[in-house]
Formats: structure tokens, C-alpha cells, sequence
């Protein structure tokens, strides 16, 4: 009896290890003017904020912005899931370099978002998607300070 209760208890090993694996990063989707591009987190950590990956500083997507096209903007489960936003730059006429950003989307509320450029003909040059993480700790005036527990990078090529 115990020969063959030996490979049996392999096979299980072997099938929980398979199980256990690591779950894959989400990415975030651009897309505007027909292309898409999924990009992957640059840094991504753990819903406490605990546990981060690496940053990847070449995750970032790049995509041509034609016209005055929307951006849209598409966050999976995972990034819906946690508070996140949208943070900007673009450059007004004038070149000067303005910056923006989206409400903070509350928990499961969206899963996509749409940045309309300023009617004055400003290009959008980068956009950021972050997502909180939890509470690290009470801020000194007993608030609560939340991190970036991951972010999603886009430069946009004209």
C-alpha cells in the first residue's frame, strides 16, 4: 500500500505547487483614435502596500494621440477594486507644461475612465493610472495617509 501511496502524494505536491503560483500583474488599457495598448504595472504591490514588486521603469506604453481624440482608459478588476485615478501632464499652447487629475474613484465604482483635453488645443503628453493601497498609517494631524500601491504609465507621441 504505501508504494502507491508515494506517487499519489507526488502528483498532489506537484498539483498544489501549479496552484500556488503567483497570479499575473493586471495591466491597464489605453485607447484612442482606434489603437490600443495594454501596459503593465511600472511598480505594483500587495491591497495592504506591504509587499511590492520591483518598479520597471520600461513599463511604460506608448500611443499616438491624433486630432482632439478622447483618451480612454480601462482598469481591470484588480485596480477597480482599490481607490485609484488619473494623473496627467499636458502642454498648452504657449508650451507651458500644466498638470492634472481625475477624482479618485472609490472602490468597484468604474472601470474606465475618459480624459477629454482642454478645449484651447493643448496636447496631452503623459498619463499616469494610480491605485491606492491601504492605510500605511494615522498622519500627524490624525489623518489617515494612504501610498500608491500601483501605477500604470502611458507617454503619448503626437
Amino acid at each position: 500500500m504505501h508504494r502507491g501511496l508515494k506517487p499519489l502524494l507526488v502528483v498532489a505536491a506537484v498539483g498544489l505547487a501549479a496552484g500556488c503560483s503567483s497570479p499575473s500583474q493586471p495591466q491597464v488599457t489605453f485607447y484612442s483614435h482606434g489603437d490600443a495598448v495594454a501596459v503593465e504595472a511600472a511598480q505594483y504591490c500587495d491591497p495592504t502596500g506591504q509587499e511590492c514588486s520591483p518598479p520597471k521603469p520600461e513599463a511604460v506604453g506608448e500611443l499616438r494621440m491624433v486630432d482632439r481624440d478622447p483618451l480612454q482608459i480601462s482598469v481591470p478588476a484588480e485596480v477597480a477594486s482599490a481607490p485609484w485615478q488619473v494623473v496627467f501632464l499636458y502642454r498648452g499652447l504657449n508650451g507651458q507644461e500644466l498638470d492634472g487629475r481625475s477624482p479618485v474613484f472609490t472602490p468597484d465604482s468604474r472601470h474606465s475612465y475618459t480624459l477629454q483635453l482642454p478645449p484651447d488645443g493643448a496636447r496631452i503628453e503623459h498619463v499616469e493610472v494610480q491605485q491606492f493601497s491601504a492605510v500605511l498609517s494615522q498622519g500627524a494631524d490624525g489623518g489617515v495617509d494612504f501610498g500608491i500601491g500601483g501605477s500604470w504609465v502611458l507617454n503619448v507621441k503626437q
